[in-house]
């Protein structure tokens, strides 16, 4: 079977898409193949200057192309309240959310507008919050699809319930691995959800491998470097060299969750080449600690505790 890639996307004409992140990178990738393909695209983002340059660059791809940016902080919950209650009083079916913000941290502690750790309240609690209050708009459209961008790293996550918000023995990468295993548990715990209230939608995880993307630029403007931060941008462009693909072949488990026919809600998909390093989209490895459904009915639970957030639309 030839690998899979772009060309496969079938027409998208009269769908609509959100990409969390879509400045750039994966997102961006994202972005512009769905707006090739003929979908309305909304870039969401909190970089203005950078999506009005993904902007000019699609269109310049595709003079006709529906895209727009809209502002989201994720790292704010009252601010993607307000995002979602825009959208919500349009009323326009949402075919597509691909959640794919999310941050490689610091080696200091940051924290996001409600107190939360930060790479944990961008790319867990601020996409929990953004699907469940677009739910009914996703819930409107034909077949929705929901597509959340995890990590080869989420085999290395695990959840302190005591100490959620690593307060103590906070280390870079424990938040980011923390971050990526509740992507993977939520995309689980919604389709599980959907599932047992009779609704239409494919929930999907996906993971790019290792994918050349600006990580190490959007790392500096998170806050001031430590040694160990200047050494993880320096070994970044290394391990991407060695073992990664661009980010268009990285955003590849992306696009081909949201748009073909054989993926399945609950699933995981990433690259099939060495180690899920690179390569075509195919189901990927999901580790022993992303299989446990009652870690992913806690983290849920937690997770409306925290953001006053309740999928009503799955109890209607």
């Amino acid at each position: 079977m030839a690998p899979w890639s772009e060309r496969e996307i079938p027409e998208l004409t009269g769908k609509r898409a959100l990409v969390t992140g879509g400045a750039s990178g994966i997102g961006y990738e994202a972005a512009r193949a769905l707006a090739q393909a003929g979908a309305e695209v909304i870039i969401a983002d909190r970089n203005e200057v950078a999506a009005r340059e993904s902007l000019r660059k699609i269109q310049a791809l595709k003079a006709d192309a529906r895209v727009a940016f809209l502002s989201l902080d994720l790292s704010n919950q009252n601010a993607v309240k307000a995002f979602s209650a825009s959208l919500l009083a349009e009323g326009r079916p949402l075919d597509l959310l691909i959640n794919n913000a999310g941050i490689q941290p610091l080696s200091t502690r940051r924290t996001s507008a409600d107190g939360y750790e930060l790479t944990f309240g961008i790319g867990h609690l601020g996409h929990f919050t953004l699907t469940g209050l677009l739910l009914p708009l996703l819930l409107a459209a034909r077949r929705p699809r929901v597509v959340t961008v995890s990590s080869m790293m989420h085999a290395q996550g695990y959840f302190d319930w005591d100490d959620l918000q690593m307060e103590r023995g906070y280390a870079s990468q424990r938040p980011y691995n923390q971050t990526k295993l509740a992507n993977l548990l939520f995309t689980r715990e919604l389709q599980r959800r959907v599932d047992a209230a009779g609704k239409t939608l494919l929930s999907v995880a996906v993971h790019p491998g290792v994918a050349k993307t600006n990580i190490g630029t959007n790392r500096r403007g998170l806050g001031r470097f430590g040694l160990m931060d200047h050494l993880v941008n320096a070994m970044i462009p290394i391990m991407n060299t060695l073992w990664g693909q661009s980010a268009q072949g990285g955003a590849l488990p992306t696009l081909y969750a949201a748009t073909t026919s054989d993926v399945k809600g609950g699933g995981f998909y990433g690259p099939d080449g060495f180690l899920e390093m690179k390569g075509s989209p195919a189901p990927a490895k999901i580790k022993a600690s992303a299989q446990d459904m009652e870690v992913a009915r806690r983290l849920w639970e937690v997770s409306e505790a925290l953001t006053g957030i309740r999928y009503e639309a799955l109890s209607r």
